[in-house]
């Protein structure tokens, strides 16, 4: 006969319920600490167990979390949440018959449940071979009929199909998922479930390349009544880049209901998204006249307007102000706010970046947790994460070169994809590493357990993702920051940051919350791999008057910028400005910046606004300015890059941190330190000394492109293998003195 269990105490539920509060709150380090009292003053009682096993995988912690699911099976030995998330856990640690048998017991615990059944599914799917596809379809015959014994059983097993066929839409198996929601298509013939996967198939037909398939199928699902279709429609449709189609969506939403407060803040973000900025403010007025609008939705949405219209000053205040009223998701985008500012200095920003971060490390895991092979010399497994490999994307330009020359064989790579916009190029970057994952956010931390992954690299920092979260509680052994974000983090366990000699100097070490790893020639290197052909520059400028240019964002024209491009035109008194932007397709941010322009006394005829085109057209365009501009703190980092190569020099100017000194690297790598300047008044006459000289221009531009494919910071096989063997020296100087990079 079993023990009577103990009654439990106050102290052991009070703990109890502070930590399932804490958790459901997102404060997971408090939640991980209140777990464990729980279970210490209550050891008996299971549901704490799975608790503390739930929090510790949203740490991360795979492993501790596979032991507090044992420990629960201990306290209670038929704990269907424990049998079936154990094998969640054990399934992401890649033990795959545990996993299964972790199942099968949920399975007899509760037979009438389709879920162990369909997680018995998911497992076998993931594996290779027939034998594996053999028990995936026999498990998934069992969750169907488990389904269909319900009430609505063909509801039910067109929902399994469904569930199916997204998990195959997140492996990218994309066929298989098109049959999937072929079958629950049929299973649920007219049903409310039918919008809901027309909306599966058109995102699959729209990553299969199958747009006019696509197409069909949303248009008719743009009618509905229903907002949470119609909003889901509209995410869909932006991240295909149909921005117009996904703001007529939500505008749809607005007529069908017009005093919906979520409606009219839905339009607004899609709006801001889109740079229909004016739009935008008058969607938010609308919102926000309901009364309804959450003050922190409201203030996010202005920042991020503020933003977009160059306004960074008071973007960054309203993002710090959201941090300072217990909003920390927003720290990312004060972060990136503080890059754009005019108002902070070297030593403020890398101070505000580790003031921002400085508890999303409490209670990470220690590099020692993963008994990593200390060795220097055996291959390294390395980790990449971004969602950012699709088309025009920078970190997508710049990658697929050294993708192309990876040395899988010393330096075997995985590449964690978190995002949603699935392209060719996606497709281009699949083939190029060694293996693959199209994950979330949550699911990384295991999955990056399970791979062994010895270097872990991000390539997004605070831009877009939200993975610097799950960097801060330490994934791999060594975390490294590349590409993605132009300075230091400022985020706890981000060990390396990959610079050059000019983007990070010795003497800025204090800047970097991480080490450094100077790569010898640049940080960046611009190698398209598709054919721009250059322009004829005698036929594109012989006619017309000197033609500075920008093809910078709006977020980097800061007021500094201004007045110091204003300077230059008025030394200049012949020539023109052109700027091109997103943002200037919007007729509230062209009439902004004539005003901005104007206040300096620049005449409105001088200035030129061109909103955006496709990249290949983008690429052409240079060919309408003769100097590029540098922007200031916050230089340019693809769009001068692409300058140079379509043959515009880039004036710069040389500031005190990683993002205001992009522009110096790149001119330096080129060989053209003339183009550097070393403070404002120096970058206005040397804008006008460059520019005077319209044939020794004109010799420059001709002679540019081949310039820089004869130096090494344009030669993407050295850069490979320079990369390579950064990556290894990061490996042994850690092992070497890893309380150092601790």
């Amino acid at each position: 006969m079993s023990a009577v269990p103990t009654p439990i105490t106050p102290e052991a539920a009070n703990a109890f319920n502070t930590a399932n509060t804490a958790f459901r709150e997102g404060r997971f380090a408090a939640a991980r600490e209140a777990a464990t009292q729980a279970v210490k003053l209550a050891p008996e009682l299971a549901i704490a167990h799975v608790l503390k096993a739930r929090i510790l995988r949203r740490l991360g912690d795979a492993t501790a979390a596979r032991d507090a699911y044992d420990a629960a099976l201990i306290a209670d030995p038929t704990s269907f949440d424990a049998f079936l998330e154990r094998g969640n856990v054990l399934r992401a640690l890649g033990q795959t018959v545990l996993a299964a048998a972790s199942y099968a017991s949920a399975m007899e615990v509760r037979p009438l449940d389709a879920r162990p059944a369909f997680a018995l599914a998911r497992l076998w799917e993931e594996q290779p071979g027939r034998d594996a596809e053999e028990k995936a379809a026999i498990a998934f015959q069992r969750a169907l009929d488990r389904a269909g014994a319900g009430e609505d059983p063909a509801t039910a097993m067109a929902g399994l199909c469904r569930d199916l066929a997204r998990l195959r839409m997140e492996r990218a198996d994309l066929p298989k998922a098109l049959d999937a929601l072929r079958q629950a298509r049929r299973l649920a013939a007219a049903s409310d479930l039918t919008p809901l996967i027309d909306l599966d198939l058109a995102e699959v037909y729209l990553r299969l390349g199958m747009t006019a398939e696509a197409q069909a199928l949303m248009e008719p699902l743009s009618g509905s009544d229903d907002p949470a279709l119609l909003r889901a429609l509209a995410q869909l449709a932006y991240r295909f880049n149909f921005w117009a189609e996904a703001v007529q969506i939500l505008e749809r939403w607005t007529a069908l209901r017009p005093d919906e407060a979520q409606a009219h803040l839905d339009l607004a973000d899609m709006q801001v998204k889109s740079w229909l900025l004016e739009d935008a403010l008058a969607s938010l007025d609308r919102a926000e006249a309901s009364g309804k609008v959450p003050p922190a939705s409201s203030a996010a949405l202005r920042a991020s307007i503020a933003n977009r219209v160059g306004d960074a000053d008071t973007a960054l205040a309203l993002y710090e102000n959201l941090v300072a009223e217990g909003q920390d998701s927003f720290a990312p985008n004060a972060a990136m706010s503080l890059l754009y500012a005019d108002s902070v200095t070297p030593n403020d920003v890398a101070h505000r970046h580790r003031a921002l971060f400085a508890n999303w490390g409490e209670g990470a895991r220690s590099r020692e947790s993963f008994g990593a092979d200390p060795s220097v010399n055996r291959p390294l497994r390395v980790g990449m994460v971004s969602g950012d490999l699709h088309h025009q994307h920078p970190v997508n330009i710049f990658l697929q070169p050294l993708l192309a020359r990876w040395d899988h064989a010393n330096l075997p790579l995985t590449i964690y994809a978190t995002g949603q916009t699935v392209d060719d190029q996606t497709r281009l970057a699949r083939s190029r590493a060694g293996n693959w994952h199209d994950i979330t956010t949550a699911q990384l931390p295991a999955q990056v357990q399970a791979d062994g992954i010895d270097i872990l690299i991000d390539l997004a920092g605070h831009t877009a993702g939200g993975t610097m979260r799950a960097f801060a509680q330490r994934m791999a052994p060594v975390q490294a920051s590349f590409l993605g974000y132009p300075g230091s983090t400022g985020v706890p366990n981000i060990d390396w940051l990959i610079g050059d000699h000019v983007v990070t100097p010795p003497e800025a070490d204090h800047l970097c919350s991480e080490q450094v790893m100077r790569l010898p020639n640049t940080v960046f290197c611009f190698a398209p791999e598709v054919d721009y052909p250059l322009p004829d520059f005698e036929a594109v400028s012989d006619k017309r008057p000197l033609t500075f240019g920008s093809f910078n964002n709006i977020p980097k024209l800061t007021p500094r910028t201004i007045r110091l491009w204003a300077k230059v035109l008025k030394a200049a008194p012949h020539a023109r400005l052109l700027l091109r932007a997103p943002s200037f397709k919007d007729a509230s941010a062209v009439a902004r910046f004539r005003r901005l322009f104007a206040e300096q006394g620049i005449e409105a005829e001088r200035l030129i606004f061109k909103g955006p085109v496709g990249l290949d057209v983008m690429m052409q365009t240079y060919s309408e300015i003769d100097i590029a501009l540098d922007t200031f703190p916050y230089c340019g980092g693809t769009t001068s890059l692409q300058a140079l190569w379509m043959g515009v020099p880039v004036l710069t100017m040389q500031g005190g941190q990683f993002v205001s000194r992009m522009g110096a690297s790149f001119m330096t790598a080129a060989g053209l330190t003339e183009w550097i300047a070393k403070d404002d008044a120096a970058y206005v006459a040397q804008a006008v000394a460059l520019g005077q000289d319209r044939t020794a221009l004109l010799d420059l531009k001709r002679s540019l492109r081949a310039r820089l494919k004869a130096r090494p910071g344009w030669d993407p096989d050295r850069y490979a293998t320079d990369f390579g063997a950064a990556l290894r020296a990061i490996w042994r100087k850690t092992m070497e003195h890893p309380a150092a990079s601790g």
